[in-house]
């Protein structure tokens, strides 16, 4: 008797490339992406956004002035062809500033929102997994940091480190002589990142444990505790991934708060200071005088207000492209 092989059932070739064309077409974040330009206002904002993000890049090497050049016998001169923003009470070029302003806009930005969201996720992920105490201990600490007016607490932040952190830099660069330590800058930048990063990371903590509150007894995250994973692979490769649309909805509303937090911080004298252009600076130099040189505070207040509009179109956008209960048949 011969043997037999086992029953199997093939597939047709022009079936099977069918269902593997249809399988990428369904997937989750292509069809999210078709929605998302389908959207006009979304795409519009998509483009301002990524704009912004190339003059950040590379508008400091392509602007007409330097952004420190200060030109006494041109101070406060309206937009002509030479600057086409005008010049301030230094003469310095408006526009070129306002570009230069963009990159502190995004350096703030992205390294806000970056560290912000580390802290949400990892501390959002353990609240909504492990649960029990330290579910409450997490979600008391939450509403404590976020209980905390936020202007407040960067005043605090800065009286508080900006000294001492000065006085340091200037003793390392005594004892080093490196001119890294002369950039007090930087003392600037980190300040307003930690403000920023303290005010913004329990929203993040929030999104994220109300997610895995609902995913992790899911099937498939059931069936891996079956299988005796550990609680570490399981909410790195199972919950977290899963749990993203709505922190990309977040994160994109996240990047236009930082910046209208920091250029306000900046309006009020606790964020980024001059010589180094901010918008928020510029705002606030261009309210004293904006009876008789409304142009110094036009330029940046509308660069902001179209940045930040861009950012809303973006977010709303990805919240229907990404968000169920907003698709339509």
């Amino acid at each position: 008797m011969s043997r037999q092989e086992p029953f199997a059932f093939e597939i047709p070739a022009a079936a099977s490339a069918d269902s593997q064309v249809a399988y990428r077409r369904s997937s989750l974040w292509r069809d999210a992406f078709d929605r998302l330009v389908a959207n006009r206002l979304a795409v519009v904002g998509m483009i301002i956004i990524l704009l912004l993000f190339f003059t950040a890049i590379v508008g400091p090497y392509i602007t007409p002035y330097d952004f420190l050049s200060q030109d006494l016998t041109a101070r406060n001169q309206p937009p002509s062809a030479a600057h086409w923003l005008g010049t301030d009470d230094l003469g310095r070029d408006v526009l070129s500033r306002v570009i230069y302003g963009a990159r502190t806009a995004t350096i703030v930005a992205f390294s806000v929102t970056g560290v912000s969201l580390i802290i949400g996720i990892a501390l959002g992920s353990v609240a909504g997994y492990v649960g029990g105490k330290v579910d409450s201990l997490i979600i008391w600490l939450t509403d404590f940091v976020m209980s905390i007016p936020s202007l407040l607490l960067a005043v605090v932040i800065n009286l508080s480190l900006k000294t001492p952190l000065t006085y340091w830099m200037d003793d390392m660069y005594l004892a080093t002589h490196n001119p890294l330590f002369r950039q007090t800058i930087w003392v600037d930048f980190a300040l307003v990142f930690g403000a920023l990063a303290l005010i913004q990371w329990p929203s993040y903590a929030r999104i994220i444990r109300g997610q895995i509150l609902t995913i992790r007894n899911r099937n498939y995250v059931l069936a891996a505790r079956a299988l005796g994973l550990p609680r570490r692979r399981i909410l790195v490769r199972y919950v977290i991934p899963n749990a993203l649309g709505p922190i990309v909805v977040a994160v994109s509303a996240g990047l236009g708060q930082a910046m209208v937090l920091e250029s306000a911080f900046s309006f009020l004298g606790v964020g980024v200071r001059p010589p180094i252009p901010s918008w928020g600076n510029m705002i606030s130099d261009g309210l004293r005088v904006w009876r008789h040189y409304s142009h110094l505070l036009a330029a940046p207040a509308a660069v902001l207000g179209i940045v930040t509009v861009a950012f809303s179109f973006l977010g709303d956008g990805l919240n229907d492209a990404l968000n169920p209960r907003q698709w339509k048949e």
